[in-house]
């Protein structure tokens, strides 16, 4: 079995770009452009890795830090086809053109995934992260990049891969809010509309869990720069603290509702070492929703 790590980087997300994967030292490739979003790169480096590979037989285990590369390619594929590459709330899928390429590079093939922690030490997940990064920088900076030996014996060439290179680039998903809910949260209480609810909903569930909690650059991506939370104990926590201690990832919603345009109050109740009823507000930004405050306070 193949075993390979994948992984993408944008410096600005969207901004220089780069992908990589990596099997050893002497098995190994990367490239980039001068402007796309990591998750452009998350799935580049997969499909340069499949077509490298496309004439071994053997399986293939691919190891990415990317929730949304993995579910994309193993659960929401099929639907996005049989609507004509249309997300379930009808808005064209993201980064089709790569999408429609993995499909065919996934066909006849034995290949599984394993999602990996990133920036967590581990050894091929960050080697593949350091030459994708080393890719971005080169186009920043506007030097070749390494492109790495690649695969052994293998016919992929970087003038085939520049056939990827991205014209247009399209707004990059909020990191865990990898596809519209296909059904909207109508029953919950509040004001706001029942899209705004199920997006924020699926934004809480993001930020109790553990994979999200334990990894600070994850957990930035759903915090607005100034964030600020009070905790229980009286605490102040910014966006700047790093990782949160993992917690249950149990809770009830009260109300969400909408303030003003773009800034929207939940209200909940966190069932984790005894009921704590929670507050938080979320603004939403071109990058999407993100949590500018967080308030807990203990349940009488």
């Amino acid at each position: 079995m193949i075993i390979a790590a994948a992984d993408g980087s944008s410096l600005s997300n969207p901004g220089p770009a780069g992908w990589a994967w990596y099997v050893s030292d002497d098995i190994w490739a990367a490239g980039g452009w001068p402007h796309g979003t990591n998750n452009m790169g998350e799935l580049m480096a997969v499909l340069d890795l499949l077509q490298s590979t496309a004439h071994v037989e053997e399986p293939i285990r691919i190891l990415c830090d990317s929730q949304y590369v993995i579910n994309s390619l193993t659960k929401w594929m099929p639907g996005w086809k049989r609507r004509g590459w249309k997300k379930g709330d009808g808005k064209p899928v993201l980064n089709v053109d790569l999408m429609k390429e993995l499909d065919v590079a996934l066909q006849d093939r034995e290949v599984e995934f394993e999602w990996v922690k990133g920036h967590a030490g581990h050894a091929m997940n960050e080697a593949a992260d350091v030459r994708a990064r080393a890719a971005a920088t080169a186009f920043q900076q506007g030097v070749p990049a390494d492109e790495g030996p690649g695969f052994p014996e293998s016919t992929t060439q970087p003038a085939r891969r520049q056939e990827f290179a991205p014209k247009t680039v399209d707004e990059e998903p909020d990191l865990f809010s990898f596809d519209a809910p296909a059904e909207p949260e109508s029953t919950t209480p509040g004001n706001a509309s029942p899209r705004t609810k199920a997006w924020l909903i699926r934004l809480t569930r993001e930020i109790l869990s553990e994979e999200v909690r334990t990894d600070p650059k994850k957990l930035r991506e759903l915090l607005h720069h100034e964030f600020v939370s009070h905790s229980v104990d009286g605490e102040i926590v910014t966006a700047a603290h790093g990782a949160w201690e993992p917690t249950s990832p149990d809770f009830e919603v009260l109300g969400i509702d909408e303030y003003a345009d773009g800034l929207v109050g939940m209200r909940w109740i966190h069932h984790a070492d005894g009921d704590r009823l929670r507050f938080s507000l979320w603004q939403k930004l071109p990058a999407g929703w993100k949590l500018r405050f967080a308030q807990v306070t203990r349940q009488p």
